[in-house]
């Protein structure tokens, strides 16, 4: 590329920044009571408290956290949390925040260093106007509002499941799936990366995995025995502990099939049957993406496969949609991208996003939000707008609709080509 091109490329997302930035403040201001971007941080709050719950001695899995909440996460997560108890929820609010962007900006980062590019002072423009703009996406917005954890796992799965081989160019790194295994211990999805890596035979890796989540359990059963007793005994196969699966925003098969027939009991064959379907297919398209080198993509389908299969996954579970996001701007940016596959790509991009734009239905009457009573409400997502019957199998689950295509895209693109190949070879 002539190097005016990056140039000119870099302060066009500049531009693409400073809209983004403005259209979330048309979204829901930044200023507005409890509904600002900034201005809840729930899920925070019930992280301190079951970190507070644990130093002041008390059952961390029996007691309701700020009068209603349950915890969720394993014994191993608490740690991770008490310096977070010891601040004023203000100050933790800020340095969570903070920690998550900063922490979009390093999986962007990564992701582009992982499909070839250099991190020149053009690509670290692009990616820090690329962190405004994912922000519009419904995972990555309540991420931040509910100050949740999901950003923080995926960029140490990214992370450890991306490094280069060891000094001695050999193979796996020698610490690979370690870090993979910590983020399952604290919370169980990424286990899935485990599959994955066996799929694909990269053993030394599975094998970091299972040491490091093993390892999670230990040191939880080391310091909080009776509460790590009843996590992995009891706690751990209570998924309507995470919420029912009619609610709102389920954006998996499960949820799926609870809010089209209506019911928070939907059949567990058919769900069962999707989920396998929907298993075979993300893991067919993440091996395909993985032996033709492109190992972000394949990584990002593992995570949204997880995503859709889990019994119960919130929308600010597929911040997967932040390294898709990068990968559709890494084809549009390349040179020897056709015209034609250069338009796919970015009719593509564009309804990904759109379909995981943080949508806005304001309720302007007096609603209950989880702990309290609020005077209007600013529900977020495009899962909210099910007014028009026919498209409901769609609105209910969008996110459904963009793994499917991604997946089926891959497979398109990445389909073995052997049986043509050698029909070649004969003529």
């Amino acid at each position: 590329m002539r190097p005016a091109r990056p140039t000119i490329a870099a302060a066009a997302f500049v531009v693409l920044a400073l809209v983004a930035l403005w259209l979330q403040d048309v979204i829901v201001p930044y200023s507005m009571p409890f509904w600002g971007l900034f201005d809840n941080q729930l899920d925070l709050d019930v992280y301190r408290a079951g970190a507070q719950t644990v130093l002041d001695g008390q059952k961390l899995y029996d007691v309701k956290l700020l009068g209603q909440m349950d915890y969720t996460y394993a014994p191993i997560s608490i740690p991770f949390f008490i310096p977070f108890a010891l601040m004023s929820f203000s100050a933790a609010r800020i340095v969570w925040s903070a920690g998550i962007i900063v922490a979009l900006y390093l999986v962007i980062m990564l992701s582009f260093r992982v499909l070839g590019r250099r991190p020149s002072w053009q690509v670290r423009v692009i990616a820090g106007s690329l962190v405004a703009v994912v922000m519009l996406l419904e995972p990555v917005r309540t991420t931040i509002w509910y100050g949740q954890i999901n950003v923080f796992l995926m960029l140490l799965v990214l992370a450890d499941l991306t490094r280069t081989p060891d000094r001695t160019g050999a193979g796996e790194s020698r610490w690979r799936g370690a870090a993979t295994g910590l983020a399952a211990g604290i919370k169980m999805t990424p286990l899935i990366f485990g599959l994955y890596l066996a799929i694909v035979g990269r053993w030394r890796a599975v094998a970091g995995l299972v040491a490091g989540f093993a390892a999670t359990i230990v040191i939880g059963f080391v310091i909080m025995p009776k509460a790590a007793l009843k996590f992995w005994t009891a706690r751990i196969s209570d998924s309507n502990r995470v919420g029912s699966p009619q609610s709102v925003g389920n954006q998996s098969l499960r949820g799926w099939l609870a809010n089209l027939t209506g019911t928070d009991t939907p059949s567990t064959t058919i769900w069962l049957v999707l989920a396998v379907v929907a298993l075979g297919v993300g893991m067919y398209a993440a091996y395909l993406a993985h032996h033709r080198g492109n190992e972000l993509l394949a990584l990002t389908m593992v995570g949204m496969t997880g995503c859709a299969v889990s019994p119960m996954s919130w929308g600010h579970h597929w911040v997967w949609f932040v390294p898709l996001t990068v990968i559709g701007v890494d084809l549009l940016l390349r040179a020897d991208v056709s015209s034609i596959r250069r338009l796919l790509v970015g009719a593509g991009l564009v309804a990904m996003l759109l379909a995981a734009f943080s949508w806005r239905t304001h309720y302007d009457h007096a609603i209950w939000f989880v702990l309290r009573s609020v005077p209007d409400g600013y529900m977020i997502g495009l899962f909210f707008k099910t007014g028009v019957g026919w498209l409901k199998w769609f609105t209910i689950f969008p996110y459904g609709a963009i793994f499917a295509v991604s997946a089926l895209a891959t497979i398109a693109v990445y389909r073995p080509v052997r049986v043509a190949e050698t029909a070649i070879e004969r003529i």
